[in-house]
C-alpha cells in the first residue's frame, strides 16, 4: 500500500561511534529512481515510566539536561540495555532514580520521538501501587524527585514548562486513562 514512498538503502557506513549513541550515513533510493544521503542516529531504545500513586499524584523528576543547557521536568526513564526486556528496564529505571518499585505495570504505547533523524522508540509504561524505598542513582546521575497533581502537570504542559516529548504524550495519556476516555490499546 505504501510501496510508492518507501526508500531503499544502497549502501551506508556508521560514521560516529560514541559510548550510547552511532551515527549512520546511508545511500537511499528515492522512490523516483534518484538518490539521497540519509543520516540518522542509531539509538538502543528506552522507557518512560509514568508513576501513579494511590492519591492520583504523579512521581516526577527535575534533571538538568546539557543540550539544552537547563532542568526540564520529566518522568523516569531510561535506554534499554543490549538484550534486556522492555519492561525489566522499566522496573530498573523507577528503582535506580527514584528508589519506588511498583505492583501493577501496564504497557500503554510505543513513540517514536525524533523519525526524522533517529531510529529511537520509546516504551511507555503506566506504573501502580507505588512503594518507597532508596534510590541507587547511576554515577554521575543527579536529578530531584516529587509529587505533582496530574491537574499540575496538564497546566505546566499548556503554558510550555513541560517540552520534553516523552513527558508531555505521558501526561496526555494520564489524562485520558484517568478520565476513562482511554485504556491501554489491546497487545500494549
Amino acid at each position: 500500500m505504501d510501496a510508492h514512498l518507501k526508500e531503499t538503502k544502497k549502501d551506508g557506513q556508521q560514521v560516529y561511534d560514541g559510548h550510547f549513541l552511532k551515527v549512520q550515513c546511508d545511500t537511499v533510493i528515492l522512490p523516483d529512481g534518484k538518490e539521497s544521503i540519509r543520516e540518522y542516529i542509531k539509538h538502543p531504545g528506552a522507557v518512560t515510566v509514568l508513576p501513579v500513586f494511590d492519591d492520583g499524584t504523579v512521581l516526577m523528576e527535575r534533571q538538568f539536561r546539557y543540550p539544552l543547557n537547563r532542568v526540564f521536568i520529566e518522568f523516569p526513564a531510561g535506554k534499554i540495555d543490549p538484550g534486556e526486556d522492555e519492561l525489566a528496564c522499566a522496573k530498573r529505571e523507577l528503582l535506580e532514580e527514584t528508589g519506588y518499585t511498583a505492583t501493577d505495570w501496564q504497557h500503554i504505547c510505543t513513540i517514536h520521538n525524533a523519525i526524522a533523524y533517529a531510529d529511537e522508540r520509546l516504551e511507555l509504561y503506566v506504573a501502580r501501587g507505588l512503594k518507597e524505598g532508596p534510590r541507587q542513582l547511576d554515577e554521575g546521575e543527579f536529578l530531584d524527585i516529587y509529587r505533582a497533581p496530574l491537574s499540575e502537570l496538564i497546566e505546566q504542559v499548556r503554558s510550555g514548562q513541560i517540552t520534553d516529548v516523552k513527558t508531555v504524550i505521558g501526561v496526555f495519556w494520564l489524562e485520558k486513562i484517568t478520565s476513562g476516555a482511554w485504556t491501554a490499546p489491546v497487545g500494549a
